[in-house]
């Protein structure tokens, strides 16, 4: 079974490097810019049956907006990135969640705040992300860099694509 997701996000939030921890178990502190999209694929076992999952890592959010709808079509979840550094690429993400709702309907989905390894530079506070959880959404505090929450909440993703 394949199962197609999309990385969204802002402009240097990680969601390349978030891609290459869950896909290859790497990081690099090079940063690559990605041009329009990135797609890449991993195998996850749930309950005794392979999913590949084929991730699009989409370019950043200031391009692309009506190219970006069309890299939506046909996905079964996606992962909204934040870097918690930068208190405004949370404030893009809720808006980028409405668009995406749009595009896709009730799609299952994730937040990714990442950056945990430079937890004491973060902009954003615990208790918007508490907020956020209690609205429902699935949130993990991540970093690319240590491999924390990634394939957690990964997988949680994909748990939610493929049992609804």
């Amino acid at each position: 079974m394949q199962k197609k997701i999309c990385l969204l996000g802002t402009f240097a939030v990680g969601k390349s490097s978030l891609t290459e921890r869950f896909v290859k178990s790497l990081f690099s502190e090079r940063y690559r810019t990605t041009v329009g999209v990135r797609i890449q694929k991993r195998t996850v076992e749930l309950d005794e049956r392979n999913v590949d999952l084929i991730i699009w890592d989409l370019a950043g959010e200031d391009e692309f907006l009506s190219l970006r709808t069309a890299y939506l079509r046909g996905s079964s979840g996606y992962v909204l990135v934040a870097d918690g550094t930068r208190r405004e690429t949370l404030n893009k993400v809720l808006e980028m969640k409405k668009r995406a709702d749009l595009a896709l309907g009730g799609v299952p989905f994730v937040l990714m705040v990442n950056k945990m390894d430079r937890r004491d530079d973060w902009a954003v506070t615990d208790a918007e992300l508490d907020d956020l959880t209690r609205k429902g959404w699935p949130v993990f505090r991540t970093s690319a860099k240590t491999g924390e929450g990634v394939n957690d909440g990964f997988t949680r993703l994909a748990t939610a694509i493929c049992h609804g």
